[in-house]
């Protein structure tokens, strides 16, 4: 209903600003609840099932950067390393190769 006093409408509306808050902190609270959720136990299932795989392939990985390492040692040209690394593909080959280059600038200087 419309009102003429301005008191009582001054008290409708604090009180409809009061609810739209309320509303607010409310919708705020429902969203942090659903974005910080715990991870499901499955999810957590999956990762034990996958580790041995993982950790597998990390060894794998650690296999063949120690054989890369040993031949990176056999080479002595500069050259030949520069094109090794533009070929490398993963960032530890890239590292490898790179100090290998340094190795051989230093040894070039000395």
């Amino acid at each position: 209903e419309a009102t003429l006093d301005l008191t009582e409408r001054r008290r409708i509306r604090s009180a409809i600003r009061e609810l739209q808050r309320q509303e607010l902190e409310q919708d705020e609270e429902t969203l942090a609840s659903k974005r910080f959720r715990p991870e499901r136990s499955s999810h957590r299932q999956d990762d034990k099932e996958n580790w041995p795989r993982s950790r597998r392939l990390e060894e794998e990985q650690q296999a063949a950067l120690a054989a890369l390492s040993e031949q990176l040692e056999a080479i002595t040209s500069v050259e030949e390393l520069t094109t090794l690394l533009r070929a490398a593909g993963e960032y530890e080959e890239r590292k490898l190769i790179r100090a290998a280059i340094r190795k051989l600038r230093a040894e070039e200087i000395e």
